[in-house]
């Protein structure tokens, strides 16, 4: 009567689209629409991963990336987006507020290494010298 239990390694991967993973995508996308570039605006010049930043926001918007990619790096750039009320204004080490930041941005990238085109860099590189100018 009962069918023999399966071993999970049995099963086919569950598909992005069908896990609850659209939902934390949606709320990640609407955190980051809201607060990449107010963000990136106050600290592009005080931080050294603003580039990768900025080319991880590009990537996460490019049609070709694949659908995975896209709710890694928008987990990633929501954590940066997000106002930690915990932390200190300011910290006697100047940098280590946005040490962990720097982990998450630097870690998104790895990850995503093969689906963060040059162009997406370009991108970056030039929003960023036009924010410089202004």
């Amino acid at each position: 009567m009962s069918e023999e239990a399966k071993h999970p390694s049995d099963y086919e991967p569950l598909p992005a689209s069908a896990a609850l993973v659209p939902y934390a995508v949606r709320v990640n996308a609407s955190l980051v629409r809201r607060g990449f570039w107010p963000k990136i605006r106050r600290v592009a010049a005080g931080v050294p991963f603003a580039e990768d930043a900025v080319a991880l926001w590009y990537c996460a918007l490019d049609k070709e990336t694949p659908a995975s990619t896209k709710a890694l790096l928008l987990a990633a750039l929501a954590f940066f987006v997000v106002p930690k009320p915990f932390r200190p204004r300011k910290l006697p080490i100047p940098g280590l507020m946005v040490a962990d930041e720097a982990a998450v941005i630097a870690a998104a990238v790895a990850l995503a290494r093969r689906s963060i085109q040059p162009r997406h860099r370009e991108q970056a590189k030039a929003i960023l010298s036009r924010m410089a100018r202004s």
